[in-house]
């Protein structure tokens, strides 16, 4: 049984990890969704709400279950036996850092591979950073991420987010599922 870990600290989710996790989950057993508890950057979610809107976007697949870590994403992995560490790209930059961090994962736990994954096209520009800010600004950020992170990120930044976008579906297991 192959389990993957896919870890960020993923704040907010956005549809661009919805993406990679349901893509990844098609090709695993099993994935981990590993929220960082205690990452270098200020953070506008605590883990606590990070992992609820992670529950909430990944709850109509069941290969997925969404936990916390401290430490080493290699340390994490070992502790709950999973084969590959997933992770997504959105351009050059992506693949470089990834690739140096995949070599210096390579050599503290040889035997955990890694899986790049290429966005889809529609979140090549996709980062929660960008989503914050536009949101913050008051653009429309509708079609970035389900409506219950934007209604959390309204309360957040204190501020209504522009949500215009229509209803999305996300493929799982040649069903389409309904994502909001």
């Amino acid at each position: 049984m192959a389990r993957a870990l896919y870890p960020g600290t993923f704040d907010p989710i956005h549809n661009g990890h919805i993406d990679i996790a349901v893509r990844a989950s098609v090709l695993f057993d099993e994935v981990i969704v590993a929220v960082y508890d205690a990452p270098p950057k200020k953070l506008l979610f605590d883990t606590a709400d990070r992992c609820d809107l992670a529950r909430a976007a990944f709850e109509h697949v069941p290969n997925i279950q969404v936990v916390t870590y401290e430490g080493l994403t290699v340390e994490c992995a070992r502790e709950l036996k999973a084969d590959v560490i997933v992770r997504g790209l959105r351009n050059v930059a992506d693949f470089e850092y990834e690739q140096q961090i995949g070599w210096a994962n390579s050599e503290l736990a040889p035997g955990i591979e890694l899986c790049c994954l290429f966005c889809s096209s529609e979140y090549a520009y996709l980062s929660a950073t960008i989503l914050k800010e536009v949101a913050n600004l008051g653009g429309e950020c509708g079609a970035w991420a389900p409506a219950y992170v934007l209604d959390a990120l309204g309360r957040k930044l204190e501020r209504p987010i522009r949500n215009n976008a229509p209803k999305l579906y996300l493929r799982h297991e040649d069903k389409l599922v309904h994502r909001d």
